[in-house]
């Protein structure tokens, strides 16, 4: 008991650190704020070439600014992942673009967890709204811990609520990351084709199509297949 008691109290620490670091420094600094404030702009009219520009104007630092910005992004869920996928494809090519996108969402999952674990229920409703995290009790009460994978694959789930929701429940770290790392792989890679076809290539762009349909209907197939398997499992136990 004792040695949960102090993680929270850790996670609470360094949780609290970081934002207030984050937001001093929007304040304090400059550059940050400017910087902040351009890529917000930027994400939010959805210009993936600016981003990409923007991005490798740093040279060498771009993958560590494109990582940073995901981050941000996630923090914020209103802000686009995707965009950063699709730039990060765009610029590197996919293969590159889809592991740099995958690693650095899964530092933003992370984060959004362990700012629902450890700063609390009122400051992430002012985050992602207080319906947002009422939608995702229903499906972790729906889904228990297939949900992480079932809305990970959902194109049109949001990435960020879905974190923060699942950082209200019981789930363990380590089942939150592997959940996160397998769900949001196939949607990663999808994106990322989609990313690396806009310098032209066509063949790149169909597979991209295809796989976006396969990946919705996959999605859509796996949630059925739950759905029917709890219905039996309410049914077996009402007997």
């Amino acid at each position: 008991m004792n040695k949960l008691t102090l993680q929270s109290k850790i996670s609470l620490v360094v949780t609290i650190t970081f934002l207030v670091l984050l937001v001093v420094g929007y304040y304090v600094i400059p550059g940050y704020h400017d910087f902040i404030n351009k890529m917000s702009v930027m994400l939010a009219k959805l210009d993936i070439k600016a981003i990409r520009d923007y991005i490798e104007s740093f040279g060498v630092w771009g993958p560590l600014i494109s990582t940073f910005l995901m981050i941000f992004q996630s923090i914020l869920a209103p802000l686009p992942a995707f965009i950063l996928t699709f730039a990060n494809a765009y610029l590197y090519g996919w293969y590159f673009g889809a592991a740099l996108s995958w690693f650095s969402a899964m530092l933003g999952a992370l984060l959004c967890f362990y700012i629902a674990r450890g700063v609390g229920r009122p400051f992430a409703e002012k985050i992602v709204t207080k319906n947002a995290l009422a939608k995702m009790d229903g499906f972790f009460d729906e889904y228990g811990n297939y949900t992480i994978i079932i809305l990970r694959l959902l194109p049109f789930v949001s990435f960020d609520e879905v974190s923060y929701g699942a950082g209200f429940t019981d789930m363990k770290v380590g089942s939150f990351l592997i959940a996160t790392g397998i769900g949001q792989l196939p949607a990663t890679i999808v994106y990322s084709f989609v990313g690396g076809s806009l310098g032209g290539n066509k063949m790149m762009m169909f597979i991209a199509l295809i796989s976006f349909i396969i990946l919705i209907v996959v999605s859509l197939v796996a949630r059925k297949v739950l759905q029917n398997r709890q219905a039996k499992q309410k049914i077996n136990v009402s007997k």
